[in-house]
């Protein structure tokens, strides 16, 4: 696959560890606080009850959910080591001490070589940084901040619970103790236009992060967003759409900035529209296709991290 036009995650890691590393993602059966009434019920628009849960930490610990997953990716993709990826919910959401005992559990199985944490920006205490900062002296730790826009009337529109404010306290916060950082963003969100979704980029651009994620926003069955949709007050973006922001996305973030993923994987079963996210494989190769012929590349429109962009 030619990722030469924007620095993915594969090489990345396999860089830092000299093999490939693959991440397993778990569920820690966590919690939200903009789902268990501490800042809100429901989430977000786009989350469905089960929210991004998985229901695995039902059936499974965190080591034997590492262990499935271990001998999946080792048969799928050759992988030697492993991230484990506490994906599901807010993962910094608790008491230090448990989290630390949830974390260190994942650390203790054979070729697991850092942790990935998923978590909201409003959900990261002194107190649980420093842990996470003492962890990151003896493995490999990031944390994912779900961000999604930079716009504060967008984040009220979809509920997230949290303003830009509290996204640039955690950054400045985790980054004072070394702790990397990866931010997702999705595009297509209601109410924002295409210089929007860019003006994203820019911002995030000047912020000292060091990965992002960009997702699709997909409509899911059963949310406040399938509402929206089905009474046509939502238009979801079309494949041409979202390659051409992607696109453009792309070229304004700096070069060192490790792109973890340009797409998201809806589950069949749930997703109302639009059913092209379905095809992530011809979705990245139209990415790939589009920034080769109108030769942009990361960086390309970004003059480098924490400076200003074209």
């Amino acid at each position: 696959m030619n990722t030469s036009r924007y620095r993915d995650l594969n090489t990345a890691l396999r860089e830092q560890f000299g093999c490939r590393v693959q991440k397993i993602t778990l569920d820690a059966a966590r919690n939200c606080p903009n789902r268990d009434g501490t800042l809100g019920v429901g989430g977000c628009i786009y989350c469905n009850v089960r929210g991004s849960g998985t229901g695995l930490s039902q059936q499974y610990t965190i080591p034997q959910q590492l262990e499935r997953g271990k001998e999946r990716l080792r048969r799928r993709y050759k992988a030697k080591k492993f991230i484990a990826y506490f994906q599901s919910f807010s993962n910094t959401y608790g008491p230090s001490d448990e989290l630390k005992h949830l974390y260190s559990e994942a650390l203790a199985v054979e070729d697991v070589v850092g942790l990935a944490i998923g978590t909201r920006p409003d959900c990261v205490a002194d107190d649980v940084l420093d842990m996470l900062a003492d962890l990151n002296r003896r493995t490999y730790v990031w944390l994912e901040y779900g961000l999604q826009s930079i716009h504060d009337h967008t984040l009220k529109l979809i509920n997230r619970g949290h303003d830009v404010a509290a996204f640039v306290d955690a950054v400045e916060r985790t980054r004072r103790r070394g702790l990397d950082i990866c931010v997702h963003v999705i595009l297509g969100l209601p109410d924002e236009d295409k210089a929007e979704m860019l003006a994203t980029a820019r911002a995030l651009a000047k912020l000292d992060i060091q990965g992002i994620k960009i997702h699709l926003l997909y409509v899911i069955q059963g949310t406040p967003l399938a509402d929206l949709y089905q009474s046509e007050n939502y238009r979801c973006l079309s494949r041409e759409e979202y390659v051409d922001i992607v696109c453009e996305f792309i070229a304004l973030l700096p070069p060192q900035v490790v792109i973890h993923r340009l797409t998201g994987d809806p589950h069949p079963d749930e997703l109302l529209a639009p059913k092209w996210a379905l095809e992530k494989q011809t979705n990245l190769q139209a990415i790939r296709d589009a920034l080769e012929s109108r030769d942009l590349w990361q960086g390309k429109n970004c003059s480098g991290q924490q400076a200003d962009c074209s």
